[in-house]
């Protein structure tokens, strides 16, 4: 009797390590996201700014 159950439990084990071993494992690395800056949308107020700045000083300069 234990030859036999020596026996399946040997075939058991064998098997289930077959069986449970799998294939390969691949692993895909995803491509890193691409971070593109825009170009501030505020760039054109600081130059009118300036320039309605300098318009007034001198418009508004001594008439003296």
């Amino acid at each position: 009797m234990t030859k036999i159950a020596s026996s399946i439990l040997a075939l058991t084990l064998a098997f289930s390590s077959a069986v449970s071993a799998g294939g390969p494992i691949v692993i895909v690395e995803e491509p890193q996201p691409q971070v593109v800056a825009d170009s501030p949308r505020s760039g054109w107020i600081v130059p009118v700014v300036v320039g309605l700045v300098l318009i007034c000083a001198i418009a508004c300069g001594d008439d003296e």
